[in-house]
């Protein structure tokens, strides 16, 4: 089995979109369709995936914003974040309103609690409940291939907003270090916006979580 994966840049935020396959069976799912739904479907239809369901990492417009309009497309289900992300996914149209930007609100048809799993391109990843950026996010995670889909938890060199009203600083620290860290050093990571990293790389150098912050 070959695992391979696009990242498809949406919206001004520039939010990583990611498409993830089964090379051999040409059978996958979206990741975190923030918006822009043609030139999801586009690179879908490109590389010839039959997506199978749509998984949220968290209901931000950036990541959730386009979930709607693609499920309906392809009819397929979404799944995720945590259900304390409903109040965030139900004001997706208010938050897609600030920015110039159409949303619909997102009724997930799972809602995903730490400990279950997800299938992505035949493999299971574990779900992992990371509060902090918002109260409902989920990692999804895979240590058979050493990779996690962290949304905006961690980022390269920095680390997912908390100055929200819902925002938790404490949490979202608490949830990199207690949570992703001990997945070990090798572990890669695909996040919400730029390029990825390790846990390691992370751990020893992030000046907002890596051994050296306060």
């Amino acid at each position: 089995m070959t695992i391979a994966a696009a990242i498809i840049p949406v919206t001004p935020f520039q939010q990583n979109c990611a498409l993830i396959w089964d090379d051999a069976t040409k059978e996958g799912v979206v990741v975190d369709p923030g918006g822009d739904a043609p030139q999801i479907l586009e690179a879908i239809a490109q590389a010839g995936v039959a997506v199978k369901r749509i998984l949220l990492t968290h209901g931000h417009l950036d990541h959730a914003g386009a979930a709607a309009e693609l499920a309906e497309s392809l009819g397929v289900p979404i799944e995720g974040p945590h259900r304390a992300d409903a109040f965030l996914l139900d004001g997706l149209p208010e938050q897609g309103a600030r920015y110039g930007m159409a949303c619909r609100a997102v009724t997930p048809d799972r809602w995903l609690e730490e400990g279950e799993s997800v299938e992505i391109a035949g493999q299971d990843f574990a779900v992992l409940h990371c509060p902090g950026h918002t109260p409902g996010h989920v990692v999804f995670v895979s240590t058979a291939l050493e990779v996690a889909l962290v949304g905006d938890v961690i980022f390269r060199g920095s680390v997912g907003r908390t100055d929200f009203p819902y925002g938790d600083h404490d949490a979202l620290i608490s949830s990199i270090r207690g949570k992703l860290f001990p997945l070990g050093d090798g572990m890669r990571f695909v996040c919400g916006h730029g390029p990825g990293s390790t846990f390691g790389a992370e751990r020893r150098s992030n000046p907002y979580c890596g051994d050296g912050a306060a």
